[in-house]
């Protein structure tokens, strides 16, 4: 659909703008059918959008009157702007009972002047690609297939929280993000990739899950400490690319065998990377 609007801008002279909603509309509609967990946070959403070549970012807040809104009404203050093309997928519904629809749009281009693009699902190895079964493959821990339907190595990207600086004791400094709300691989250690504030990629390794040697958390963290880094991450954005599993999370007895752990576990990284084409 992007790549439709993207094209469609430059044939046509205009922009190509993404129009989305958040929160996701299912959690306002039917918030019991709701996925638990987000692939992107909706920042990320737009930097992706932006890469792909979408030079304006609408996020419409979803909220009940939204909801109740009808198709004809919602259309019709969209083109209120001069729209020359809308991109949906073939099976998109919006409005109120979901009554717009690819029909509707079509007989509607002829009376607000626009073209309509209906794409067809993508599909990969046989199947219909959907947030769905990316979900499923990145809890799985598949992600080589959650990469090749999203196009991308799984990312998570959220703020820098203020923690209990255990791991600067341990000789282990350490960004920790909260992943509560967003989709994550199984826990354990895993080889990453991390970038801060929007820079340079760099090599890291992180522990994800509950942190059961120092006492269980009630929200899963992912702790990621920078290979070869120094500086005051608190309060920055950082964006961590799950690269590969090293172990599943586990309970040591004390902290110096946690350190010893976690000196292993930096290695494998160093190890991993230095293997590497690029980084």
């Amino acid at each position: 659909m992007i790549d439709a609007a993207v094209e469609a801008a430059k044939r046509e002279g205009g922009m190509a703008g993404l129009l989305t909603f958040h929160p996701h509309p299912i959690r306002v509609i039917a918030p019991g059918k709701a996925p638990a967990m987000m692939l992107t946070t909706l920042g990320q959403k737009m930097d992706l959008a932006g890469g792909l070549g979408i030079e304006f970012f609408v996020a419409l807040n979803f909220d009940a009157e939204m909801a109740a809104m009808a198709a004809a009404d919602f259309l019709g203050r969209l083109c209120r702007a001069e729209v020359r093309t809308i991109a949906v997928g073939e099976d998109w519904r919006f409005g109120r009972g979901r009554s717009g629809d690819v029909a509707f749009l079509q007989a509607e281009s002829h009376r607000h002047g626009f073209r309509l693009v209906a794409v067809p699902p993508v599909m990969a190895e046989g199947d219909r690609i959907s947030s769905t079964r990316i979900r499923q493959a990145i809890r799985d821990g598949n992600l080589a297939a959650a990469e090749r339907m999203l196009g991308r190595a799984h990312a998570v990207r959220g703020e820098v929280l203020k923690g209990a600086q255990l791991g600067h004791q341990l000789g282990f400094p350490t960004a920790n993000l909260s992943v509560a709300e967003l989709q994550v691989p199984p826990d354990g250690v895993w080889v990453v990739r991390a970038r801060v504030n929007h820079g340079d990629w760099m090599p890291a390794v992180a522990n994800l899950g509950l942190r059961p040697t120092i006492g269980a958390e009630q929200q899963r963290l992912l702790e990621v400490h920078v290979l070869d880094f120094s500086g005051d991450l608190y309060g920055s954005d950082i964006e961590v690319e799950f690269v590969r599993h090293l172990r599943g999370e586990r309970k040591f007895s004390g902290l110096d065998e946690l350190k010893a752990a976690i000196a292993l576990d930096a290695e494998a990284a160093r190890e991993h990377f230095a293997g590497r084409t690029e980084s």
